[in-house]
Formats: structure tokens, C-alpha cells, sequence
């Protein structure tokens, strides 16, 4: 059967274990090996297992669908490390909870993350950090989904915040902020004010998701993004003309001058948060789903 075009369509994958809160059969797993993990997954492949921390995310975007017969907007890739006989129970998972998941792949402990390409997605998320890591290395976007807590407030939108250097944008500037300083760091934004940032990991997955945003009147649409930014002015200037360059929306910026950013993102009610920077992902994820991007200079000090 032939398929539809899907140049348009906004395609995640997304591992088994940031779907659902798989923590007890991977404990099981490494403590017990391949055969218990396999005995306790039949035995229990009946028992929907519970949303883990990308659940409501991938809820959200699979909403955005028009009703069939018309071709879908967004399209959400399965990826696990399962066998397809234990990866059953997660089939069975994603039916009961009614998520409309087709397309899946199952490599019994092969790395996953090469289909992500195949499939041609967009983002890629996972509980694997190696995973990530080398899928940023392909030049796909991707994240680590880390243990978070859920907003406080909801909002019916789909609300996805970016940090700016080292994912939309690339870690040029924050190079010159890590070793040179702040001041060195605004004077060379206002010296280069007018050069349009170089993109980030993720700049292709903002792009894309404005192509999805475009889809809705704007005053009505069903998804928000936002910046939340460590910059503050006279660096705050710089980064909306390269937006403006690019052609893209984003429809908030918070330019937090350093300022903690999980409570911002709190307040916006972020479905999910990118960012680059440890310390930034231990505030935001106290308030919110968080993902890792370890991408850019300040995970190459880390890694030093």
C-alpha cells in the first residue's frame, strides 16, 4: 500500500522507557538478566503499564490530528530495545491508553537509534543518554528524558520551551561566554548583532514545528513555544533577528539574565524544556518535564 506524502508531517520517536514508566522491569533486568525480564514481561502483558514522564507530551501532539480520513499532521515512531515477543505488553499499553501509535521497531537489545533517521523523524527521545548522544552525533535532535515532576498547572495547548545556545541555536556564543567571560560574551553578540546565530541540534525540529504551528490561526492554535534563555540585554538582540532570519515563531521569550528557570517554566507550563546545560536541567526539572540535550562546550567540560 502506498503511504502519503510526509514531507509536512512532524515525526517523533520515542523509546519504550520515556513513554512509560518502565523503572521496575529495567531494574529487574539488569539485576536479574534477560531471562526474568522476559518471564516477568509475558506474565504481565495484559497489565497496562503506567505514563512515564513523555507521556502527556506525546498524548498532546498526537491531538493535533485531524479526524481520518484526512492525513495525519504529527506521527509518533515507537522505538524499543525489547524483543517483539515482550514488546507486547507495550503494544497492548498503547492501545489501552488509545494512543495512536502504528509504526514501531523492536531490536532485541540493538541500539535503536539508527531508525530514527529511517523513519525520518524530526526528534528523538529517550531514557538512554548513549542513545541521545549519538543521534546528536548523526545530526538528529534528541534528548534525554530525565526523572521530572509534572506542572503544576496544564493548559490544553501543546507548550514545548527550548533553551536557546547549544539547541536552537549552535554553541558559538556560549563558547565565548565559558572562556572569556559575560563581557567578553555581550560584546561579541553586539559586535555581531546583525549576523544571524548558526543553527543548533534542534533548529530543523523548531522548524518544523512552526510548519505544524502554521497549519492553526495563530490566535486560536493549539501549540505555544517558548525561549527561556539564560541571555539578557544587549545579547537578547541578536537572537531575535536570527529568528526574524530564519522565519521562524516563537511565541514567548524569556531572557532570564541567569535567573533559575524552572519556575518560569511553571508558569508557562512547559510540556517538555530543552536545554544544554546540567545545572539548568536540575532547576527545571523540580517543575517540569526535562530533557537533556548534551550537545555544545558546556558537556565538553563536563566530559573533561
Amino acid at each position: 500500500m502506498s503511504e502519503p506524502e510526509t514531507s509536512d508531517r512532524l515525526i517523533v520517536a520515542i523509546t519504550s522507557r520515556a513513554l512509560f514508566d518502565m523503572a521496575e522491569s529495567h531494574q529487574l533486568f539488569e539485576q536479574a538478566g534477560l531471562d526474568a525480564f522476559h518471564a516477568y514481561q509475558r506474565e504481565r502483558e495484559n497489565d497496562p503499564l503506567t505514563p512515564g514522564i513523555a507521556f502527556p507530551l506525546v498524548r498532546k501532539l498526537l491531538r493535533l490530528n485531524p479526524p481520518l480520513p484526512a492525513p495525519p499532521r504529527v506521527e509518533v515512531i515507537l522505538l524499543s530495545r525489547n524483543s517483539t515477543d515482550t514488546g507486547l505488553r507495550i503494544f497492548n499499553s498503547i492501545e489501552h491508553y488509545g494512543l495512536d501509535i502504528a509504526r514501531a521497531a523492536f531490536t532485541s537489545g540493538a541500539p535503536v537509534w539508527p531508525y530514527v533517521r529511517s523513519f525520518g523523524a524530526q526528534l528523538f527521545l529517550s531514557a538512554n543518554p548513549d542513545s541521545v548522544k549519538a543521534s546528536l552525533a548523526a545530526g538528529i535532535a534528541a534528548a534525554t528524558i530525565l526523572p521530572s515532576k509534572a506542572p503544576a498547572a496544564t493548559s490544553d495547548q501543546l507548550r514545548i520551551a527550548f533553551d536557546g545556545d547549544a539547541v536552537i541555536f549552535s554553541d558559538e556564543s556560549e563558547r565565548v561566554s565559558q572562556e572569556q567571560g559575560v563581557e567578553a560574551f555581550h560584546r561579541h553578540e553586539v559586535e555581531r548583532v546583525d549576523q544571524p546565530l548558526c543553527g543548533g541540534p534542534f533548529r530543523d525540529f523548531l522548524a518544523a514545528l512552526h510548519r505544524l504551528q502554521e497549519a492553526f490561526p495563530e490566535a486560536d492554535s493549539p501549540i505555544r513555544t517558548a525561549l527561556v534563555t539564560a541571555r539578557s540585554a544587549p545579547a537578547h538582540k541578536r537572537v531575535i533577528l536570527t529568528l526574524r532570519h530564519w522565519g521562524v515563531r516563537l511565541d514567548e521569550a524569556l531572557f532570564l539574565g541567569g535567573r533559575d528557570k524552572g519556575p518560569f517554566l511553571e508558569t508557562f507550563a512547559a510540556d517538555i524544556f530543552f536545554d544544554d546545560s546540567a545545572h539548568n536541567v536540575e532547576s527545571a526539572r523540580m517543575h517540569v518535564a526535562t530533557g537533556h540535550v548534551p550537545h555544545g562546550v558546556a558537556n565538553e567540560q563536563r566530559l573533561r
